[in-house]
């Protein structure tokens, strides 16, 4: 098999508008986002209803997730799905006047390592939080279905993949074309042709054919979740489950942009951390400086230290990571947007930290090199830019 193949892709036979969701990782300190969506959808069949959006993770989800696998199969056996055997699909999204070209298939996750040092084609861009995968093992575990909001990035400088489908699409049969509710944007999507398919598979190996290192694919966005599919498959062996539906997208679209993730921490004694965040830069860190801003309900303003990494973002999330352990009271989310960021630091006992974030071009370098980021370390687009549920496939 190739690194990248068709699959029998479920789509739902109406109503889009009402079925397509963001991706459940976004929006998790934002509940009126979530509460909205739920006003929209209502009792209409939708990804929502068979998804669980991470603001509501707990330490037992055994409920939510009987419900989301019982409403699947609800979906499987109604009529609410078409299948669309062996395809792929080409999709436009365009969102702040730009247009973000991707294909959805399958990848096989005998291909994927998210170990930090893999030599896999398929490879984690960040470093991956092993306590995060237990939860959204537990939603995979028995679910007949899955559905993608994995991001997987190619390095194609010559556009030869998935930019000369752009020039096809009048020739392409449609699967969908619609709006995404809340500020998502416009979405199109096309069947590719079998020979098309095949050239896009073609283009694709030779991508890695000279490459010493054999990376193909790095994960933009879903890093968890791909890690989640893996660990599945791995425990059930079920040949459905090896493989996993995603989006591959290229680092070289116009449309891509890396923003940085930023911090805010919650019920922590700000100016004892900014205190102790120096004083150890100070004794680690080397003659290279990183300036963060920092926000709290009381002041804004500019904290420069030592590094201790090439990145700002992994100066920072080292020392946070050593500072939580020393205090289990202190939380932290990982924020998109810098208007977020000031709103949320409004709350009494928070912290956040705004900072420049990493050029795209240094992603596949850094990768090669170093094995992988610091986790959340960039995000390509703000919450509204990331990939909706669309497609499903049956993993059962």
């Amino acid at each position: 098999m190739k690194h990248f193949n068709p699959a029998n892709i479920l789509l739902p036979k109406k109503d889009f508008e009402t079925w397509a969701v963001v991706a459940c990782d976004q929006y998790t300190s934002e509940p009126e986002y979530w509460n909205d969506v739920e006003a929209i959808v209502g009792d209409k069949p939708s990804a929502l209803h068979i998804i669980l959006p991470e603001i509501y993770l707990s330490d037992d989800n055994s409920a939510r997730v009987g419900a989301i696998n019982a409403k699947m199969q609800e979906y499987l056996d109604g009529d609410v799905f078409d299948t669309h055997e062996n395809s792929m699909i080409y999709v436009e999204r365009e969102s702040n006047s730009t247009i973000r070209r991707g294909i959805v298939g399958i990848i096989d996750l005998e291909d994927y390592d998210y170990r930090k040092g893999a030599t896999s084609a398929i490879r984690a861009t960040e470093a991956t939080v092993l306590e995060r995968i237990p939860p959204r093992v537990q939603i995979r575990r028995d679910a007949p279905l899955e559905m993608p909001h994995i991001l997987l990035l190619i390095d194609d400088p010559q556009l030869s993949v998935i930019e000369p489908l752009a020039e096809q699409k009048d020739g392409f049969k449609q699967a969908y074309g619609f709006d995404l509710m809340k500020n998502g944007g416009h979405i199109d999507g096309y069947f590719l042709p079998d020979e098309v398919i095949a050239q896009v598979q073609d283009a694709l190996e030779a991508l890695i054919a000279d490459k010493e290192d054999k990376l193909l694919f790095a994960v933009g966005d879903g890093n968890h979740s791909l890690a989640t599919a893996k660990e599945c498959y791995n425990q059930s062996k079920n040949p459905l489950a090896r493989y996993a539906l995603v989006e591959v997208v290229n680092i070289h679209d116009e449309s891509i942009e890396f923003e940085p993730i930023y911090r805010v921490m919650f019920n922590v004694d700000a100016e004892d951390f900014i205190e102790k965040f120096s004083s150890y830069t100070d004794a680690h860190g080397t003659g290279i400086r990183h300036t963060f801003r920092c926000i709290t309900p009381d002041a804004d303003g500019e904290l420069e230290v030592k590094s201790t990494a090439k990145l700002p973002v992994g100066t920072l999330q080292t020392f946070i990571d050593r500072y939580m352990k020393d205090h289990p009271e202190v939380t932290i989310d990982y924020i998109h947007g810098e208007e977020v960021v000031e709103n949320l630091c409004r709350q009494e006992g928070t912290l956040g930290f705004i900072f420049e974030g990493m050029g795209k071009d240094e992603l596949f370098p850094a990768i090669t090199a170093d094995g992988s980021l610091p986790r959340k370390t960039f995000s390509m687009g703000h919450a509204h830019d990331k990939r909706y549920y669309i497609e499903a496939r049956k993993i059962k």
